[in-house]
């Protein structure tokens, strides 16, 4: 059973990794909502905030995107490795 668990766990981090590539990194725009975004990218692996301002990243080391959001809406991002 844990194995099983272990396998879908797996193959969940992996498909998230997918996501994270320049094609969709260009697909990015200022002004989009967090819903958006994680329809495109999935859900974050991290996400860190203070005063309406949040933090968002995807990926690894090696291959990422971060956006930052004020409220609900994409300020800024970057990526780093895409392919």
């Amino acid at each position: 059973m844990s194995m099983r668990i272990f396998a879908l766990l797996a193959c969940c981090l992996l498909a998230a990794c997918g996501k994270v590539n320049q094609e969709n990194y260009s697909k990015l725009e200022a002004g989009m909502s967090k819903q958006e975004v994680e329809s495109l990218l999935g859900a974050p692996g991290e996400c860190a905030g203070a005063l309406g301002m949040t933090s968002c990243t995807w990926g690894d080391d090696k291959a990422y995107i971060s956006v930052q959001y004020a409220g609900d809406k994409v300020m800024l991002f970057s990526g780093k490795g895409l392919k």
